[in-house]
């Protein structure tokens, strides 16, 4: 290298160091990967973290994927987006069981199945009806998530996600950061009470390390936002949960 190559190469770095002090430059983090989906995570009672992550359902790596569905609609019902992508990647399994009537999606319904190999990430996946659009509550979304606490530790799962992809059934009548923060405070209620219940020697279950909740781009902050205060919420109700055992001694013992 020329002398004159030195010097310049002094002067470039020199200014640059200029620049990144000043902040017109922004150096590179060690953080996320730059293609990775962005994710906030929060640590939740019971050594849950609690995760919202810019992801869909079909490329979710996870032991347990848990979508909801609306009642199905004998006039059609609607896949929009990430929906259509997952029952197409599924190769029309769920329209199949919803047109058949074998999975409605009334509230509260459960089916649980095995993806076909190479079709989607998840393990194993989880519906939950929530049913009719017309008569959709926040309440339905907090049954939704208590039921998804109870089947994942049924099912030995340890980690969990949940898309409830509302939005992609065409459904606009809840706020997407609301019914996830919904979902979010009863499965750690309801988790509590299954992990209250295994110390008692009263249950047997999987423990759960993490709960994803999945959200598009344009939900993800505010989804983040609710569901941070969501978790500490479900820590404060748990905090003034009876501490004394579900079993008390009868007069009898």
């Amino acid at each position: 290298m020329t002398r004159h190559a030195q010097i310049t190469n002094r002067i470039t770095i020199c200014l640059l160091m200029v620049m990144v002090a000043a902040g017109t430059v922004v150096a590179p983090t060690m953080g996320r990967a730059e293609n990775a989906p962005a994710e906030k995570s929060v640590s939740a009672p019971r050594n849950v973290t609690v995760t919202v992550k810019m992801i869909g359902p079909v490329t979710q790596t996870t032991d347990l994927q848990i979508i909801c569905l609306l009642k199905h609609n004998p006039a059609g019902d609607q896949y929009i987006e990430a929906m259509q992508d997952f029952n197409d990647k599924l190769g029309g399994l769920l329209s199949s069981l919803r047109e058949r009537g074998e999975f409605v999606g009334d509230p509260g319904e459960t089916l649980v199945f095995n993806p076909p190999t190479g079709s989607i990430t998840p393990k194993r996946v989880l519906l939950i009806g929530v049913g009719e659009e017309s008569a959709l509550t926040v309440d339905r979304l907090r049954l939704a998530g208590t039921i998804a606490a109870r089947e994942s530790v049924r099912l030995g799962m340890s980690h969990v996600s949940f898309a409830p992809t509302l939005r992609d059934q065409g459904s606009k009548r809840i706020d997407v950061g609301e019914g996830d923060a919904a979902v979010a405070e009863s499965f750690l209620l309801a988790y509590d009470t299954e992990r209250r219940l295994q110390e008692q020697h009263l249950a047997s279950g999987a423990t759960i390390h993490e709960f994803v909740i999945e959200a598009g781009p344009q939900y993800f902050a505010g989804a983040a936002e609710k569901v941070g205060a969501a978790v500490q919420s479900a820590g404060a109700a748990l905090a003034q949960r009876e501490a004394k055992p579900y079993r008390y001694a009868s007069a009898q013992e």
